[in-house]
């Protein structure tokens, strides 16, 4: 019965996430009945299966309550920090409600090593995977400079290098006719000084909430539509997500086994 109850906390926390995953790569919004609809089930769920079949439940409730806590902290500082949205902070509470540690009950276990905590390592998985459009961004920044010849950063050579290098492995340059296709977020802005003189500037994290006024500000003092601004694509993270729960499920913590095997 105990892996009955195992798969179907899994099953029911992919279900709810693919569907999450498609919503995220169609719109980039996921609805707030999604995560309505799965938190109480999967509490319900894995309430039910630990009390009745734990033979520590108050261990049990200890290490549910301490997971469930330090995955929300840690996926409200992200998201207040600019690092995902905020169906991606609701993912991981939901996912913290129906997975607070590996289902150890399963059949089969990861060949790798696994957090106590079983969210952090879905959450570190997701952001390696996420990590990998870095080289996207590279490839496609490399192709540019090749292809225009120019300096990739021409009129904000007075940014910092941080703030450069955090633009070319997060986003790339396309006219400003396309900005508003797709989903894509100003890495820079326009400042006008009191002596009408306009600056650019890179965006460390964009907001979403800003992006509008931000587009505004980029027409109205930038007129040439086959002028260039440095944008990031929203990236679906949800599918992310998804991914790094089904590779935590069946191989383990990525980030602990590629140390691991440099250490070693």
């Amino acid at each position: 019965m105990n892996q009955i109850l195992d798969g179907a906390r899994i099953i029911l926390c992919l279900s709810f996430l693919i569907y999450a995953s498609w919503s995220d790569y169609k719109t980039r919004e996921v609805s707030n009945k999604v995560w309505v609809m799965l938190g109480p089930l999967a509490l319900a769920l894995t309430g039910l299966q630990f009390l009745a079949y734990s033979s520590q439940p108050l261990q049990f409730i200890t290490l549910y309550v301490l997971s469930f806590a330090i995955t929300s902290g840690l996926a409200i500082a992200v998201f207040y920090v600019g690092g995902f949205g905020g169906a991606d902070a609701k993912a991981f509470m939901c996912i913290a409600l129906a997975l607070p540690v590996y289902p150890n009950n399963l059949l089969s276990q990861p060949s790798g090593f696994v957090s106590p905590l079983f969210p952090i390592t879905i959450f570190s998985n997701s952001v390696l995977l996420g990590a990998l459009s870095v080289f996207y961004a590279l490839g496609r920044n490399l192709v540019w400079a090749i292809r225009k010849k120019e300096h990739v950063f021409e009129g904000l050579q007075t940014e910092s290098i941080g703030h450069k290098v955090l633009a070319i492995i997060s986003g790339y340059k396309i006219k400003m006719s396309k900005l508003e296709k797709g989903h894509m977020y100003p890495l820079e802005d326009v400042e006008v000084t009191e002596g009408r003189e306009k600056k650019r500037k890179l965006l460390v994290f964009p907001k979403y909430e800003e992006r509008e006024d931000i587009i505004t500000r980029i027409r109205e003092n930038m007129k040439d539509e086959s002028h260039e601004v440095w944008v990031t694509p929203g990236l679906p993270l949800l599918i992310f997500i998804t991914a790094g729960l089904i590779v935590a499920l069946t191989y383990g913590d990525i980030v602990w086994i590629l140390l691991g095997s440099v250490l070693t």
